[in-house]
C-alpha cells in the first residue's frame, strides 16, 4: 500500500463538529502533529473533508 505523510497545520475550534470527529479519526491529538498513514478510500475521503487543515506530503 502507498503511504503518505499528513500534518495538522490548522485547529478544529471553530469548524464543525463534523471534521472535529474526522481529525480524531485519522488520529490527530494536537496541531503540528504528523502522521504516517496507508492510502485506503475512507482515508482519502476524510482527507477531502478536511483539506483545508491539514498538509499532505506524498512519499
Amino acid at each position: 500500500m502507498k503511504k503518505i505523510k499528513i500534518t495538522q497545520v490548522r485547529s478544529g475550534i471553530g469548524h464543525p463538529k463534523r471534521q472535529k470527529r474526522t481529525l480524531e479519526a485519522l488520529g490527530f491529538k494536537r496541531l503540528n502533529q504528523t502522521l504516517e498513514v496507508e492510502v485506503t478510500p475512507q482515508i482519502e475521503g476524510m482527507i477531502r473533508k478536511v483539506k483545508h487543515l491539514i498538509e499532505i506530503e506524498e512519499k
